[in-house]
C-alpha cells in the first residue's frame, strides 16, 4: 500500500494494519504530518499541530504493539475539533478571547487515548462553534479541499476538512445545530450526530441547552462505528454486539420515508440537485428491498422560534459570558450573545419542558417508518468571505436558508447521519440526512452501511489531497 493509499485507509482498516505489524505507529503518525506541513497552509484545518506529543505517543503505541496488546484504535491518528479539551492545549473556540488550558482532558479524549489513539492536533471552527462555515478574525479562513474558493462547512469544519484531505483518518465533532452534518456533507464525509449523551461531552454537560452531541466525521461508516464503540456511554441501551456489529449486519426490511419539506416559518430553497438525491436514494433502497413512502414529518409551527433558536441563542450566551477577554470577540459574535441574553433562565427553563411533547409531534411519524430521509442541506457550500460584512440577524438569516434539515434534530436529542450522494454540476458534495429513531443509531449504521456498499464514496477524493 503506498503513502496516499495508507492515508486514505480509515481508521479500522489502519487499525488492522497496525495489528498486523503491516505499518508501525511512528510511520503512519509521521506520514500525516507531513502531510499536514505539506498541504495544510492552503487548507487551515488545523488550528495547531501537536507533533513532538504525537510522535511520543505513537512510539509508545508502538511499543505496545510490539509486546502484543490490542486496544481498538491502538497508535490510530485523531484529530479533535478545538472546542474539546485536551490537556495543557488551549481550547480556542476560534477565539482569542479564550482563558487558560485546561489542566485535564474532556472526557471523550480520556476515551480516545484508552482506545489506544494518537491525538493529532486541533482542528479549525467558527468564532463559539456559531456558524456553517469555519471563518475567524483570529485564525483566518479553513477551505473545503473539493474547491478551495468555497467553506467545508461548520462547525466542523476543520475536522471535516482534514479528514477529507487525508490529513486524518478520523476526526472528532460536535453538533449543536447541524455542526458534524453539515460538513460531512460538504466535504463527501460519513458524519452521525449520535443520540444526546451517547458521548460524553464532559466537563462541557448540557452545552446549547442540551442541543450538542459529540460525534465523528469519517470516511467509512465502519469508522464512525468502532469511533461510538469507542467512546459510547456504556450505561445507555446500545445494540448488541456493539456498534461495528451492527454496522457490519445488513439492515432488516424497513420502512422508509423521503422528504424535502422545511420546517415552517424557515425561508429555504431546495436546490433539485439537492432533492433529486433523495428521490434517487428512494430508488435505490427501493431495489434493496425496502418499503419506501413519500411522507412528511409533521414539525409544529414552534419547531424553530419555540424551541431551537432559544436553546441555540442562549447557548451562545451562556459559552460567551464565562470568557475572560468578551472584549477580543468579532462584533457578529457579541451581536448573537445580546440576542441570546434576552431568553430568561425561566423562559429556557419552559421550552426546555415543552421538549417532550415537541419530541413527540416530530417523532410521530416513526409509528409507522423506521428510518426518515431528507437532504443532506438545501443547497452547497457559500463561497469563503461571503458573510464577512455582514451582522448577526443577517448572516443568522442567509444560513439558515442553506442548512434547514439538521436543528430540529437537535432540540429532540436523537440520532441522525449524513451519508455522501455524488457531486454536484460545481464538483462539490451531495448528501442525503437519515434520521433515526431515539437510541436507534444501530439502524442508521446497518442502513448506511448497505447504501456504502451500493454506492461506494470513500475512493473519491478532492483535488486538494
Amino acid at each position: 500500500m503506498d503513502s496516499i493509499e495508507l492515508a486514505f485507509a480509515g481508521a479500522a482498516e489502519q487499525a488492522r494494519l497496525l495489528a498486523a505489524g503491516t505499518v508501525t505507529a511512528p510511520a503512519l503518525t509521521d506520514l500525516y504530518l507531513e502531510r499536514i506541513a505539506r498541504i495544510d497552509p492552503e487548507l487551515r484545518s488545523y488550528r495547531v499541530v501537536f507533533a513532538d506529543a504525537a510522535r511520543r505517543q505513537a512510539a509508545a503505541a508502538q511499543e505496545r504493539l510490539d509486546a502484543g496488546e490490542r486496544l481498538p484504535l491502538l497508535g490510530v491518528p485523531v484529530a479533535v475539533k478545538d472546542d474539546v479539551d485536551v490537556a495543557e492545549a488551549t481550547t480556542t473556540y476560534g477565539s482569542s478571547a479564550h482563558g487558560p488550558a485546561p489542566t485535564k482532558d474532556a472526557e471523550v479524549i480520556r476515551l480516545l487515548r484508552e482506545a489506544g489513539a494518537v491525538i493529532l492536533g486541533k482542528t479549525a471552527v467558527p468564532e463559539m462553534m456559531i456558524w456553517p462555515f469555519t471563518e475567524t478574525v483570529t485564525f483566518g479562513a479553513t477551505h473545503n479541499p473539493w474547491d478551495i474558493s468555497y467553506t467545508p462547512g461548520g462547525s466542523s469544519g476543520g475536522s471535516a476538512a482534514a479528514v477529507a484531505a487525508g490529513l486524518a483518518p478520523m476526526a472528532l465533532g460536535s453538533d449543536g445545530a447541524g455542526s458534524i452534518r453539515i460538513p460531512a456533507s460538504w466535504c463527501g464525509l460519513f458524519g452521525i450526530k449520535p443520540q444526546r449523551d451517547r458521548v460524553p461531552l464532559a466537563p462541557h454537560d448540557d452545552a446549547w441547552c442540551g442541543m450538542v452531541s459529540n460525534g465523528p466525521l469519517t470516511r467509512t461508516v465502519e469508522d464512525a462505528a468502532l469511533f461510538l464503540d469507542v467512546t459510547c456511554d456504556k450505561a445507555m441501551p446500545g445494540p448488541e454486539g456493539g456498534f461495528v456489529g451492527a454496522a457490519s449486519r445488513p439492515p432488516n426490511r424497513l420502512r422508509i420515508a423521503l422528504t424535502t419539506k422545511v420546517p415552517p416559518l424557515v425561508t429555504a430553497r431546495v436546490s433539485a440537485e439537492h432533492a433529486a438525491a433523495v428521490h434517487q436514494a428512494g430508488r435505490l433502497l427501493r431495489e434493496l428491498g425496502h418499503d419506501v413512502v413519500f411522507r412528511d414529518i409533521d414539525y409544529p409551527r414552534t419547531a424553530v422560534y419555540g424551541q431551537v433558536l432559544p436553546r441555540y441563542l442562549r447557548g451562545i450566551y451562556d459559552d460567551v459570558r464565562v470568557l475572560p477577554h468578551q472584549e477580543r470577540l468579532d462584533s457578529r459574535t457579541r451581536g448573537m450573545a445580546r440576542i441570546g441574553r434576552m431568553f430568561s433562565d425561566a423562559r429556557i427553563a419552559k421550552i426546555r419542558a415543552a421538549e417532550a411533547d415537541f419530541a413527540a409531534r416530530v417523532q410521530a411519524i416513526f409509528d409507522d417508518v423506521d428510518v426518515v430521509i431528507t437532504p443532506g442541506t438545501a443547497t452547497g457550500p457559500s463561497r469563503v468571505g461571503a458573510y464577512r460584512r455582514l451582522g448577526a440577524v443577517s448572516t443568522l438569516a442567509l444560513v439558515v436558508a442553506r442548512v434547514p434539515f439538521q436543528a430540529a434534530f437537535n432540540a429532540t436529542g436523537q440520532p441522525v447521519a449524513v451519508v455522501p450522494w455524488g457531486l454536484d454540476r460545481a464538483g462539490l458534495p451531495l448528501s442525503i440526512q437519515l434520521v433515526g429513531r431515539p437510541f436507534d443509531e444501530a439502524t442508521l449504521l446497518s442502513l448506511a452501511a448497505e447504501i456504502e456498499a451500493d454506492r461506494p464514496w470513500a475512493d473519491r477524493r478532492p483535488a486538494l489531497s
